[in-house]
């Protein structure tokens, strides 16, 4: 059986996070960028500024912007990887290397648990009762009770 199918069955449903600010997902981050070539950080200040739902500030670092982002509109992997791709030269020591990959698996684990239903806490017994009555099963036998039994 799916586990969409038992969630069903139990009438269990995913709630939509309208309250996203409250349950953490509005997220804060630091892009970090090389200092060659020069004025790059406020070409991608110019450019991140226009996308919907992004705040973006220069950050009290140099060569360092802030983003503000909603999980569920972006994530830092996203964002980093449009910069790339627009040839804008990021931080690539090892510290920002291993902060990069933690955000990146977090913000990832996170989009994928809201996107997924909810878990199954004490009903989970019922959903399966309620499948065994619904299913064809084995326990059905044709011949009359008189004999069944060996006498």
């Amino acid at each position: 059986m799916r586990r969409e199918t038992a969630y069903k069955l139990a009438g269990r449903r995913h709630e939509s996070h309208a309250g996203a600010g409250a349950s953490g997902l509005i997220k804060t981050r630091e892009i970090r960028f090389r200092p060659m070539p020069p004025g790059q950080v406020e070409r991608a200040l110019g450019a991140l500024r226009r996308l919907r739902g992004l705040k973006v500030e220069p950050s009290a670092r140099e060569l360092c912007l802030e983003v503000e982002y909603s999980v569920l509109d972006f994530s830092l992997e996203l964002l980093e990887n449009a910069l790339r791709d627009a040839g804008f030269h990021l931080d690539n020591s090892l510290y920002v290397k291993l902060v990069r990959a933690l955000v990146y698996f977090s913000e990832e684990t996170q989009r994928h648990n809201i996107e997924s239903p909810e878990r199954l806490i004490k009903q989970s017994n019922e959903v399966y009762i309620k499948v065994y009555d619904h299913h064809p099963h084995g326990d059905h036998d044709d011949t009359p009770v008189e004999l069944r039994d060996y006498k």
